[in-house]
């Protein structure tokens, strides 16, 4: 299935935040709906842990069905990462690691060097 990974990426990066204590320094966020199958990994750079455990690591995606896993780092596997990337409008950096159809590089690449302000990293 063609994923559509830029309303995702946003969407993570714009999700209300609660607080609680972190349980690893990255996440698994896998969601699923009719014709979207998307799988991203978020590394933890300086977001303060509770923030990033109850806020980036549990989106709220409309009708999607999303499957969060957390882990020491991210799992090998994927066609591109955007590292050191800045989250809109806020201090904070993660790494973050692209699954699934490696054509979505062309839509990621530059949301990732221009309004992320990270680097790419093709794998």
């Amino acid at each position: 299935m063609r994923a559509n990974w830029l309303p995702v990426r946003l969407a993570l990066m714009v999700l209300a935040m609660t607080s609680s204590q972190a349980w690893a320094e990255s996440c698994v966020v896998h969601s699923q709906a009719e014709r979207l199958d998307v799988k991203v990994c978020q590394e933890n750079l300086n977001i303060p842990p509770d923030l990033f455990h109850d806020g980036f690591c549990k989106p709220q995606l409309k009708d999607q069905k999303v499957e969060v896993t957390y882990l020491e780092q991210c799992p090998s596997g994927s066609f591109g990462q955007c590292n050191n990337a800045q989250v809109a409008n806020m201090p904070y950096r993660q790494n973050i690691h692209y699954y699934g159809v490696a054509s979505d590089a062309a839509f990621l690449k530059p949301f990732c060097e221009q309004q992320s302000k990270g680097v790419w990293k093709a794998q």
